[in-house]
Formats: structure tokens, sequence, C-alpha cells
């Protein structure tokens, strides 16, 4: 699995929302992540199937608790099905990971009232690709040569390349924003910068 806890690895056969809806729930940021992890251990106990190699996937970080993006996704496997649940329905981070508790909870309820063979059914539906291979920084950049490169050549880089890639510039994207930010992070952590 390739999929990342940050920045967001949303899966390639999902569609993205356009128009966000209020929610109504009351669910704080660390208990809507309390009750998906509990959700889905219950889930493997009810199931008597592992859930594995889970990644929460979004663009909270240290410092951003309310990314421009509020889109969760969530990644494990279980019953030898590579799996994501991803929501992005609402404005709000929490109100997304609430949402996938809730989904988890209804496969729950499929699997006392359904038995395995449902579930397995309703999880073909969320079985994922594997997320997209990441580019490395030099792939990003447009770094060919393999030579020394400073901050000052990946400042300017992540200049030009912002022009482009931002969600208001034609043809950008918060995915394209992202993964330039991504880029940008790992160059200077790399060179030392």
């Amino acid at each position: 699995m390739e999929a990342q806890a940050y920045p967001l690895t949303w899966p390639d056969t999902m569609p993205r929302t356009a128009n966000k809806v209020a929610s109504k729930f009351k669910t704080g940021l660390s208990a809507a992540l309390k009750n998906v992890r509990s959700s889905l251990d219950l889930f493997a106990g009810d199931s008597g199937k592992k859930v594995a190699n889970l990644v929460i996937s979004s663009n909270v970080t240290l410092g951003m608790e309310r990314p421009a993006d509020p889109g969760v996704a969530v990644w494990f496997v279980w019953d030898g099905m590579q799996v994501c649940i991803a929501v992005d329905r609402y404005p709000k981070v929490e109100d997304n990971l609430q949402a996938i508790h809730h989904i988890v909870e209804a496969r729950r309820t499929e699997m006392r009232h359904g038995g395995l063979h449902i579930v397995r059914a309703t999880f073909r539906g969320f079985t994922a690709l594997p997320a997209p291979k990441r580019r490395s920084w030099r792939e990003v950049f447009e770094f060919v040569t393999s030579g020394p490169i400073t901050a000052d050549n990946v400042e300017s880089a992540y200049r030009r390349l912002a022009k482009k890639a931002h969600p208001d510039a034609p043809g950008g994207s918060h995915d394209a924003m992202a993964e330039l930010n991504q880029a940008k992070e790992q160059a200077l952590k790399e060179i030392g910068a």
C-alpha cells in the first residue's frame, strides 16, 4: 500500500465532492479518530477477519487542523482486499471522519443481519487500487541533474511551479499543490536546509 497519512492520498476511483454540505455531527477531531479506529476494531472482531495496514490519510498536520481540502481516506486491508473508504462531503475533517465511522458501523450491521458474504459484496465497492505512486522531489521540481541542489534552487523551482499547480490557476488542483508542497518539504529536509 502506498497510501500516506499526510498529505491526503485520495483513491483514483473515487470522484471528489464539489459542493460540501453542513453536517449535524458534534464530534471533535480526536473523538472522530477514536471512533473510526474503534469501529474498525469492532468490525474485525465481528467478521473474524483482521483489519491490517490501517492508514488514515488527510491534510491535517501539526499546526493545521483546518486544511483547505478536508477530505479523509481510510485505507486498510481486510479479508485479502485493499479497501479505501474516502469521504469529502463535509467542510470539516472531523465530520468526514465521523461519516467514515458510520459507514464502518453500517458494515457491522450488515455483518449481524446478512453475514460475511453480504459484507464482502459491499466492500467490493470500496476495493481500492493501490494508491498512486509518488514522484520523487527531483521529478516534481524537474531537476534532471543529480548534482548539488541548494535551498535557493528548490525555492525558485517551487515558486515557478506553484503558479501552475495552485488550485486557482488554470489546470491547477489541490492534489498538484499538495504534491508540490510535499516535494519542497522533502527536498529541503534531504539537502539539510
